[in-house]
């Protein structure tokens, strides 16, 4: 059964920095994408980083040049370095894998800062 667990989260002021970490055990995928979602209160989840199977990332607009993600060399654990935060980061940022037809995701860690 795959697990989903993230970490990391916290509060800090505008311009300062936090790394999220997943922890991911249980798959047996050779080919799919890890990754983080986030919402923030009365808005729609949106994607923010993913990092696939090849090590390809890609990343929403408003994180590129601010936001890192990478994977350790067991694939287990994925990892979100956020710079430069802006108050609109602030949100519940959820990881997860997705595999064809098939995803998982945590319950999510959260994300605040302040102007």
């Amino acid at each position: 059964q795959v697990h989903v667990v993230e970490s990391g989260g916290g509060s800090v002021q505008a311009g300062g920095s936090l790394r999220l970490s997943c922890e991911v055990s249980g798959y047996t995928f050779k080919t799919y994408c890890m990754g983080w979602l986030r919402q923030a209160p009365g808005k729609e989840r949106e994607r923010v980083a993913f990092i696939d199977s090849a090590g390809r990332t890609t990343y929403a607009d408003p994180v590129k040049g601010r936001f890192t993600i990478s994977q350790d060399n067991a694939k287990t654990t994925v990892y979100l370095q956020m710079n430069s935060l802006e108050p609109e980061d602030s949100a519940m940022y959820y990881c997860g894998i997705v595999a064809g037809e098939m995803d998982y995701w945590g319950k999510g860690t959260l994300v605040t800062v302040s102007s």
